[in-house]
Order: structure tokens, then C-alpha cells, then sequence
């Protein structure tokens, strides 16, 4: 995957990759993506999501099999494409643009992926994993306090796939009003 030069550049040509190789990120790599998601814009900087940066096969594995069950998919299915590495964005329940804030660091996260040479793609379901007893004591077991919900999982990787074109922009996306 080539490396980009302008953020302009990262948004027209990021794509999802939903094949990845089993080779692990250099962990300097994770951290930069890591923290472009922590300087997402955010209602009133109040900064409410939190990031899950998760190598452990283990843990990586557990999320894989808690999404394929609540996707509905068949055993041995990987929600996450084999990606070695899942950024989980989880955000506070009570704060009330927490979606919106959480939805905005997956943004970031794929952009600053993107411009690593590092595939990704958004993958739902954190909402369902981390409402259940197995997902809060996931939480708990890590030392996360408080009430989060789910927003995405970015999971990444090399991509062991070719990169899709940009299909063209539909007509009528946007409405001039002048």
C-alpha cells in the first residue's frame, strides 16, 4: 500500500481491506495510528472514548468469535478478516455526543492507517460485545471503570489483497445552495 502525501489525498483513496496478511505492526507504527485517534475532534474536548489497542491473539480472538456470534455468521468465519491488530473504540455512555465523538477517532484511526501504508476497516458490533456480561468483564479484567459503549472495532493489517477503485460519487451527494 502506498503511502500518501496530503490528508486530502488519504480521504479519496482510503478503502476498507477485508483481507489482511498475518504479519504483525511494528508496535511504533499502532502508536502513531493511536494517536491520531486521541486528537479527534470532540464535543466540548471533553475527550470521552477510549481505545482498546489490542495484539494479543488471545483477546484478538475472543473479540473475532464474540462478533461472529453476534453477526449471526458460521463457526470459523473472522469478522475481522485475519487483521492481526483490532483498535476497539468504546466511548461514555452518559456523555451525550458519544457516538458522534467515538465515530470521529475510527475516522482518524483509518486516515492515519492509510497514510502508514497499513490496511484497515471498520468493523461493527463493539456496542453488542461490550453491552454483554463477557464484554464488561473484559473491560473490568483491563482495568477500564465506568460505563462505555462500543462504537467500532478498526481492525489492521498489510493488506493481502489488492486495493479496490473508488467508485464514483453519486449525483446528487451534494446541494448548492447559494
Amino acid at each position: 500500500m502506498k503511502q500518501v502525501e496530503t490528508t486530502r489525498e488519504a480521504m479519496i483513496n482510503r478503502r476498507s481491506v477485508r483481507k489482511y496478511k498475518t504479519d504483525m505492526i511494528p508496535r511504533d507504527i499502532i502508536e502513531r495510528i493511536v494517536e491520531a485517534g486521541t486528537y479527534a475532534a470532540n464535543g466540548r474536548g471533553h475527550q470521552a472514548s477510549i481505545i482498546l489497542a489490542v495484539t494479543n491473539k488471545e483477546l484478538r480472538d475472543k473479540l473475532s468469535e464474540m462478533n461472529r456470534k453476534i453477526g449471526g455468521w458460521d463457526e470459523g468465519f473472522d469478522p475481522f478478516y485475519g487483521a492481526p491488530v483490532v483498535l476497539v473504540v468504546l466511548a461514555e455512555k452518559d456523555w451525550p455526543t458519544h457516538v458522534y465523538d467515538g465515530s470521529l477517532v475510527m475516522g482518524n484511526l483509518m486516515l492515519a492507517a492509510h497514510t502508514e501504508g497499513i490496511g484497515s476497516c471498520w468493523i461493527h458490533r463493539a456496542k453488542e460485545e461490550f453491552e454483554s456480561e463477557e464484554g464488561k468483564q473484559i473491560l473490568s479484567d483491563l482495568g477500564v471503570t465506568g460505563e462505555y459503549e462500543g462504537i467500532g472495532h478498526c481492525v489492521l493489517g498489510y493488506p493481502d489483497e489488492e486495493t479496490a477503485e473508488a467508485k464514483p460519487r453519486k449525483d446528487d451527494f451534494v446541494f448548492w445552495v447559494e
